[in-house]
């Protein structure tokens, strides 16, 4: 029976080459990066071993797979232990006046509640140092319409699992973020018709 703690996702492991790519035009040089919904930590362990000269910290809402976070990026010195943030909830459990520099999610906003968008937003709208970036990746619709016949499938089998799911509208999430003083930067067109949305925190 295997003790190793590592959790494996093939989805993840098929994404982070490309979701890379985007991550070193929009990172900074130099800074902290929040990294929210880990899961596993192979994202995490792959982005921090791939631009060392950036610290890390991961985060879940689900507590129970720290051990998995923890596990891939044991001989990495620049990843942080992992913290739990649920990003529904009305205040993170971060240190009273912590910030980062950019923040990352991916996968999570469409297999959670609306709130938890919203919480998300948020939530970075108070840790994110202005001009940072705030980068998401996932399935979006565009002006209402889902962007191919798989999204929309993907969508109706979301919300069939819960109804609170469901493939949110990239101008729905980006008139939110404006209201919280994160404007709409850039939009990177991803394999399996994914997006990397980058939004970038403004002086309020």
């Amino acid at each position: 029976m295997s003790t190793d703690p590592r959790l494996d996702y093939p989805a993840t492991q098929r994404n982070r080459e490309v979701i890379l790519e985007v991550l070193r035009e929009v990172l900074p040089e130099q800074g902290t990066v929040l990294e929210l919904a880990s899961g596993s930590g192979q994202h995490v362990a792959f982005f921090a071993s791939a631009l060392p000269q950036l610290r890390w910290q991961p985060s879940d809402h689900d507590a129970s797979v720290f051990a998995s976070i923890a596990a891939w990026t044991d001989d990495l010195g620049n990843v942080a232990a992992p913290v739990r943030i649920d990003a529904a909830s009305p205040t993170w459990p971060l240190n009273p006046g912590w910030a980062c520099d950019a923040v990352i999610c991916a996968n999570m906003i469409h297999i959670s509640p609306w709130a938890a968008c919203l919480g998300l937003l948020d939530g970075v709208s108070q840790c994110l140092r202005e001009a940072g970036p705030l980068c998401l990746y996932g399935p979006f619709m565009r002006g209402g319409v889902h962007t191919a016949p798989s999204n929309e499938g993907f969508d109706k089998s979301l919300r069939a699992r819960d109804p609170r799911w469901g493939v949110r509208d990239l101008d729905e999430v980006a008139r939110a973020a404006t209201r919280r003083g994160l404007v709409l930067d850039r939009v990177f067109e991803m394999p399996a018709n994914n997006l990397s949305v980058v939004f970038r925190r403004v002086k309020r």
